[in-house]
């Protein structure tokens, strides 16, 4: 079978590889879809933590399951995405229900091989189906259900402000379901290119250019309240220190975004507004279900996500573009 390894920064290559071998507890799954993410584009770059190289990047998957073991919910045949982040269930968070952020982890195309392969073998136990859905839908659950994780942790409620900080396909993905709470939403992004899909095509009320004037033109949409949540999707350092001024009093700052170095915040500003910082790492089957149902219901469409569209075999040489803001990449898929 045919896979294609991400084998240092800036340089993929495409070789032959055998066939997975069914074992308890696992499915071979023939992909069909593949969701492009930052973390892939990170990897690729080389600015991606906890990253290794040689890696088979890809996990934002729909596939087909072509063998499988004993199983209940899962069955040959079926339509499929995977929550790609595997976890120990033995340690302190599996124990506590929060297999997302297990201690040993690891997660599908950044720890392991991952997607972008004919076919893979992967545990019954993360595999989802959804009766319904487009190959393409299943491909995105796994961005959709990050942000919808994000909204969670924030506690989001009908009538409040919340603020996401990059408007990339994880914070695109924020701010739908921050919509379908109830909330206002205000987008910021450098990225004037992408505030323009925001309001354009996204329907987002608010969208504000980071830069100097920012907190002004917050105050002013949010009468001098500011915002009861703020949610960084960006990864930039300079991004997340900047976001710390626009937390309302009472506030929260949720960190869905992910840099290497260390954020840095005045003390008495964070300490007077009884804010709450956290972060927001992957999701759990729970944000996959409400991710599924909500495109199952039609609250949440993913056709006019997807910007670009290529066949496996134009990867290679179609993927340095879509680091260029210019190309106008919100999400790309690939179609095996």
């Amino acid at each position: 079978m045919n896979i294609l390894s991400c084998i240092s920064p800036g340089k993929f290559e495409y070789k032959e590889s055998k066939m997975p071998v069914l074992s308890e507890g696992r499915a071979i799954v023939k992909i069909k879809r593949i969701g492009i993410c930052g973390t892939d584009l990170h990897a690729f770059e080389g600015t991606q933590p906890f990253f290794s190289y040689p890696r088979i990047l890809g996990h934002e998957l729909a596939g087909e399951v072509v063998e499988i073991g004993k199983s209940e919910a899962i069955s040959k045949g079926d339509m499929v995405t995977v929550i790609p982040y595997f976890s120990c269930g033995t340690c302190v968070a599996c124990r506590n229900g929060k297999p997302n952020c297990c201690q040993k982890i690891s997660v599908f195309g950044v720890h392991e091989d991952g997607g972008m392969q004919e076919y893979v073998s992967l545990p019954i136990s993360s595999l989802v189906k959804k009766e319904g859905l487009s190959l393409e839908q299943l491909a995105l659950a796994e961005p959709f259900a990050i942000g919808a994780h994000g909204v969670r942790r924030a506690g989001v409620k009908a009538g409040q402000v919340v603020l996401v900080i990059g408007a990339g396909p994880i914070g695109l993905g924020v701010m739908e379901f921050a919509r379908i709470a109830g909330a206002t939403v205000i987008a910021m992004d450098i990225n004037e290119k992408r505030l323009e899909f925001c309001k354009d095509v996204w329907n987002i009320p608010h969208v504000v250019k980071a830069g100097a004037t920012a907190r002004e033109v917050i105050q002013e949409i949010t009468n001098g309240d500011f915002c009861d949540s703020v949610i960084d999707a960006t990864g930039s350092l300079a991004a997340i220190n900047q976001g710390f001024q626009y937390i309302a009093h009472g506030g929260n700052y949720v960190l869905v975004g992910l840099q290497k170095g260390e954020i840095a915040f005045s003390h008495p500003e964070f300490h007077k507004r009884e804010a709450t910082l956290m972060s927001s790492r992957n999701a759990t089957r729970e944000d996959f279900d409400q991710v599924l149902d909500a495109m199952a219901s039609g609250q949440l469409s993913v056709e006019k996500y997807i910007t670009h569209k290529v066949k496996f075999e134009q990867v290679k040489n179609d993927f340095q573009s879509w680091l260029k803001p210019e190309t106008g990449v919100i999400k790309a898929v690939v179609e095996m």
